[in-house]
């Protein structure tokens, strides 16, 4: 049987570690804290509570595994916790491991394109922040090992979308002319293609996980509008830039759609009706 180790079993670790599961992988989900542990303990799977940001010795049944993934989240933190979760926590939870394969979950953010343009994997990818060059660093560890690095558009899912929750509270704001792309992917195709790249032995390499389908900020809210029946937000001024900075791009999943993957949810209004029954 084979083993993956989900390090970072949150969100969408949680949801990967269940389909490895469902293959018939012996799994590992790796949280932060007790209370994560104690959340996740319903699960036919072994949870251990670590810190990836400091050396750890795990027991000797899992070095070796098939697999390591990291999905772990800064939760919104700063340079420092980008650094001690993502470059940190990968290095010692390779040495700790020592996996056959990694894969490293970062972000399309590193992609700092902002005409618009279509990009892949072989785009520039030169991100403006030290956030973002963090996930580079990152990146370079996973792909020295010749793992993977999935590069996730905009994360949303059950009970999670920043999108539908200012719709519906009334922050949305229509930023400029409403034109600016706007990648995201579904929690679960997400999960699908973390599996899938393992399950079905990809090529090492990086892969962009996006849905099908790009959509300008004003017809996400225009999607939003038409299925709740609600007025467009107001038009406004552009925010300040967040953490990994602005981009305008649209990103192609056109690498991983190649290995035989494909979206549950080709859009985010295809996602509308299942987003709304989880609220």
């Amino acid at each position: 049987m084979p083993k993956v180790i989900i390090v970072g079993c949150g969100f969408l670790g949680e949801a990967a570690a269940d389909l490895f599961l469902r293959d018939g992988w012996s799994v590992l989900g790796i949280c932060s804290n007790e209370e994560s542990a104690r959340r996740l303990a319903s699960h036919n799977f072994e949870i251990r509570a670590l810190d990836i940001t400091r050396e750890f010795s795990p027991t000797a049944s899992w070095r070796g595994a098939d697999a390591l993934v990291l999905s772990a989240s800064t939760k919104g933190g700063d340079l420092a916790a980008y650094r001690s979760v993502y470059l940190d926590g990968l290095l010692n939870s390779i040495a700790a491991f020592k996996p056959r394969r990694v894969l490293f979950c970062s972000s399309t953010s590193v992609y700092a394109q902002t005409n618009g343009s279509t990009v892949d994997e072989d785009s520039e990818a030169n991100p403006p922040r030290d956030t973002g060059l963090i996930l580079r660093d990152a990146e370079g560890v996973a792909l020295a090992c010749g793992g993977y690095v999935a590069r996730l558009a905009g994360l949303y899912g059950p009970g999670r979308s920043v999108l539908q929750r200012k719709f519906l509270t009334g922050e949305a704001v229509i930023e400029g002319d409403g034109e600016r792309w706007i990648n995201q992917i579904h929690r679960d195709d997400a999960a699908r293609a973390i599996s899938h790249l393992f399950t079905h032995r990809a090529e090492p390499g990086i892969y962009n996980v996006s849905d099908d389908i790009s959509a300008s900020q004003r017809e996400i809210y225009r999607w939003l509008s038409d299925f709740y029946q609600k007025p467009l937000p107001p038009s406004g001024e552009r925010p300040a830039p967040s953490r990994r900075g602005w981009s305008n791009k649209r990103v192609s999943n056109a690498k991983l759609r190649a290995t035989g993957w494909s979206p549950l949810y080709p859009s985010f209004r295809d996602a509308l009706p299942h987003l709304s029954e989880a609220l």
